[in-house]
């Protein structure tokens, strides 16, 4: 698949992340928050460590770039991660930028298309017809950003892990993951392959990882930050997949206990 061209002048940011969970009793372990091996983006240096020290597993290049932590962690675990990227500098989505044919589109988007656990896309045909039937590629998918903005208040407390972009429509508030699933949804019930990024965001209050997404436009993907929260500049891509199941920075098989998160991002 061949990455976005949406490139400009240099840009390197250092991000870290020091993460401190408590495992009781031990369990198995995911994290995802390396920066990506992706076209474009390259990792200058990169710092990993582990306290205790455990075994670890990560595993290179995988799926869309990804580069998954595994390790069966036991007690109080400190995970710190840090890297200077440069990711060039990411511009944003023209309004020209051409949808294709289904056709026409590479075998491995077209996933991308379809229905998923956090985006009910096949709910939303007629809605989007109405609201953005008048419109196409990249035209259609900025007023679908902008209608986000319109109707939806950014707020905590109103989502949790189990709501969808059906449940948002509804709600008309949420955080970055909820805006996001609902941009994919939209964007997927337009015809649009979309899916969700996790990702360092510079410029983010507060700091986290930042949920956002992508549509395939004139053979490329696209960053979007439907919330407008971060720029696309400042952005170092994770992972990426069909919605936050794909992307979220720690997957356990049993319950573990956050002590203390911290992210930062600094444009050097």
């Amino acid at each position: 698949m061949s990455p976005s061209l949406n490139r400009k002048a240099v840009m390197k940011l250092r991000v870290r992340s020091e993460l401190v969970y408590r495992f009781d009793p031990p369990t198995d372990a995911i994290f995802q928050i390396h920066a990506a091996h992706w076209p474009g983006q390259r990792i200058l240096e990169e710092t990993l460590v582990l306290t205790p020290a455990v075994p670890f597993r990560e595993d290179d290049a995988a799926d869309f770039g990804a580069r998954p932590l595994r390790a069966r962690l036991s007690g109080e675990v400190t995970v710190l991660y840090e890297a200077l990227v440069d990711n060039g500098q990411l511009a944003g989505l023209p309004p020209g930028a051409i949808q294709q044919d289904w056709t026409d589109l590479p075998a491995d988007v077209l996933t991308y298309l379809w229905p998923s656990r956090y985006c009910p896309s096949d709910q939303f045909g007629r809605f989007v017809e109405r609201e953005f039937g008048t419109l196409s590629g990249g035209a259609r998918v900025l007023a679908i950003v902008a209608w986000i903005a319109e109707n939806v208040d950014y707020r905590f407390g109103v989502s949790d892990s189990e709501t969808t972009a059906a449940r948002t429509f509804i709600d008309r508030a949420g955080v970055c993951r909820d805006f996001t699933h609902l941009g994919i949804t939209l964007c997927r019930a337009a015809g649009i392959p979309a899916r969700a990024v996790s990702a360092y965001a510079d410029q983010l209050t507060p700091p986290d990882f930042h949920a956002v997404f992508e549509v395939w436009l004139s053979d490329g993907w696209w960053l979007i930050d439907p919330t407008g929260l971060a720029p696309i500049p400042g952005l170092v891509r994770i992972a990426s997949g069909r919605d936050a199941a794909d992307i979220a920075f720690l997957s356990t098989q049993g319950t573990c206990e956050m002590i203390r998160q911290a992210i930062t991002v600094e444009a050097v």
